[in-house]
């Protein structure tokens, strides 16, 4: 019998609901479920989505409310700008309790499923993946590596997992990376039997830089054999407003880019449209070119911001 249960653990919803939920967190939960045919999938969740494509999905999935925490709920952000941020943190946390009290796999719900994970990876106490640094950060420089919390697998009671947790806290300090990537890569030092780690290829193929989500969304790229999921990072590019790291944004991922499109994600994610998806090809080359126009757009309120 495999250490690790073979669960698939989402978090969603710690803010208030005020968008439908998103075709491709829709994909995400659909290609885990038909790549990698778990025992069952665990939607945790505090607000409850709605739309089109949670109405597909939410009867395939167990549900199960949540809380926030209450330390990173009334954390007082120094950088405003981070708070925008504080549902993320609060998921930070989410995930290594339910980690703790179920064991499974976790992944963030942008995520696309490539190929199933291999079972011996089920054998370790708790798996993570490297993850591509910025090494002009002094924190980065510190810790001497990043493991990306983005995918996480781990037995239940995990001796990592506890350990991180006892003191996350104590290293949190409102930044996106100190207790959550910097600090997981720390603890593996201090105890590599208690955690396996995979190269970036396994589920950060295609990194968090401008190049890597451009192979993601505007490139057709071949992907190695050890390539399990690839992280989305759609932090960086979910609002259209936010052009430094790429032009795409989640009004572009639509069923028809996803259906007829020629890159990375599109070509992984056509396989898991429902048959009956209202998609066009006529439709598609317009968005196409109203994708370029509004290029031009973007680019000037962009730069007058900056």
């Amino acid at each position: 019998m495999t250490k690790i249960p073979k669960i698939f653990h989402f978090v969603f919803g710690l803010r208030p609901q005020t968008e439908p939920f998103h075709l491709s967190h829709y994909l995400a939960i659909q290609s885990c479920l038909e790549i990698n045919k778990p025992e069952k999938v665990i939607f945790h969740y505090e607000h409850m989505p709605f739309g089109e494509w949670w109405d597909k999905i939410k009867d395939k999935i167990h549900l199960n409310p949540i809380k926030k925490n209450v330390y990173m709920n009334e954390f007082q952000y120094e950088n405003p700008a981070l708070a925008k941020f504080r549902y993320a943190h609060l998921s930070d946390i989410s995930r290594l309790e339910i980690l703790l009290e179920y064991g499974g796999v976790y992944a963030d719900i942008d995520t696309v499923f490539v190929k199933k994970i291999p079972e011996n990876l089920f054998d370790y106490p708790c798996v993570m993946g490297m993850e591509k640094v910025d090494w002009n950060m002094p924190a980065a420089k510190k810790a001497g590596g990043s493991l990306c919390n983005a995918f996480i697998m781990a037995e239940q009671n995990s001796t990592f997992i506890k350990k991180w947790l006892s003191v996350i806290f104590d290293e949190f300090d409102g930044t996106w990376s100190a207790h959550s990537t910097f600090l997981p890569y720390r603890l593996s030092k201090e105890d590599p039997a208690a955690i396996h780690i995979e190269p970036e290829n396994a589920f950060f193929y295609c990194d968090w830089s401008k190049a890597g989500i451009h192979n993601l969304f505007n490139k057709n790229i071949r992907l190695p054999d050890n390539v399990y999921s690839l992280h989305l990072w759609s932090h960086l590019w979910w609002d259209k407003n936010r052009c430094d790291f790429t032009y795409f944004h989640e009004g572009r991922l639509t069923a028809n880019y996803v259906a007829f499109g020629n890159t990375t994600y599109s070509n992984l994610t056509k396989a898991f449209l429902p048959p009956d998806t209202d998609v066009d090809v006529k439709h598609y080359k317009k968005e196409g070119k109203k994708n370029y126009l509004e290029n031009f757009s973007l680019l000037f309120h962009w730069k007058k911001g900056l």
